[in-house]
């Protein structure tokens, strides 16, 4: 199956638990409702790598060790990071893989623990940016921050929530180990919540340390690190919008990479929320992909075949810019 086209989708952490207070029966349905959207692909023979998003549930799990710390062992961030990996991968693998099974594809679903090598001086270290664990409202963000030296923020008018290191991956370190069960026909769930980051020593040794790799930026280092030259980012909205959630929003349904450094740079797309996306893109288009599709669960078996709601992004617009008709963006 190695010459089949290699595409890397990468689930937000909504597809699970949408404000991350969601019980485990919830969080399995909706898991189950999202590899449906992705069955389909599989079944037109598409060579799927999925990665996913762990913002509610690693800030979940950070907070069970705040309160237990008294009561048990204290884990670090980089631990609660390799526990969701886990978590979240038993439950994709059975929604997907028990889908397979009734439908009687025979194609394996796999999940990898994935470690992420970061730069130890990245300014992501002093500046936290990344999203995790629960909503609050302004008096209990406050208090939290009061009373346990919390660093929060207000995240996209939803409320407040905890905000940690976010620094940019570099390598995939079981990136072949990917490569080689997707040539198997394997569909490969890895690189969660933007894997488990790690420093090199100086002896050529991996060292963990606290801090939630962007899943989006991960992402775009695995697609490149395999060989894929699709990345398609599954997130809350359709599509990628300009002055989102005010009167004057425009949807945008195709982007060069110079808009999008534009739009960027303006301010259009908030470092929490859609920037690392649109950073994503530019990176993996910039670094040989060919282009990206930003969509919600619900679009993105329309998307692929080139019908229905999303954003595409590639290097260069054609001087035939993109209509609404179906194109065929990812032909075999």
């Amino acid at each position: 199956m190695a010459e089949q086209p290699r595409i890397v989708i990468a689930l937000g952490g909504n597809a699970l638990s949408t404000r991350g207070t969601d019980p485990i029966e919830i969080q399995f349905e909706r898991a189950k409702r999202s590899m449906l959207k992705i069955a389909s692909l599989i079944a037109d023979g598409w060579q799927l790598a999925i990665t996913h998003g762990n913002g509610p549930q690693v800030g979940n799990s950070l907070r069970r060790v705040e309160l237990s710390q008294s009561e048990v062992v204290p884990l670090p961030l980089s631990i609660c990071g390799a526990q969701t990996q886990g978590e979240i991968g038993v439950i994709l693998t059975l929604a997907l893989g028990n889908h397979l099974y009734t439908t009687q594809m025979d194609r394996e679903v796999v999940a990898v623990v994935t470690r992420v090598i970061v730069d130890r001086n990245d300014p992501g270290f002093s500046n936290p940016t990344k999203f995790i664990g629960q909503f609050y409202n302004r008096e209990q963000a406050e208090k939290l921050m009061r009373e346990q030296g919390w660093i929060m923020r207000e995240d996209s008018n939803r409320g407040w929530r905890r905000v940690v290191p976010s620094p940019w991956p570099q390598e995939i370190v079981e990136r072949d180990a990917i490569a080689k069960l997707l040539d198997s026909g394997a569909i490969v769930i890895s690189t969660g919540g933007g894997g488990i980051p790690v420093v090199e020593n100086p002896d050529g040794s991996l060292e963990p340390v606290d801090a939630v790799i962007d899943k989006d930026r991960a992402s775009a280092v695995l697609a490149l690190n395999i060989g894929a030259k699709k990345l398609v980012i599954i997130t809350g909205v359709d599509m990628v919008s300009l002055n989102f959630g005010k009167p004057n929003q425009s949807d945008l349904k195709e982007m060069d990479i110079e808009s999008a450094k534009k739009y960027l740079s303006e301010g259009h797309f908030p470092p929490g929320s859609m920037g690392p996306k649109i950073e994503a893109a530019i990176y993996f288009i910039e670094n040989g992909g060919e282009e990206v599709i930003i969509t919600s669960i619900d679009q993105v078996e329309s998307a692929i075949r080139g019908k229905g709601r999303f954003t595409r992004i590639v290097k260069k617009l054609e001087e035939k810019d993109f209509q609404d008709k179906e194109l065929p963006l990812f032909q075999k």
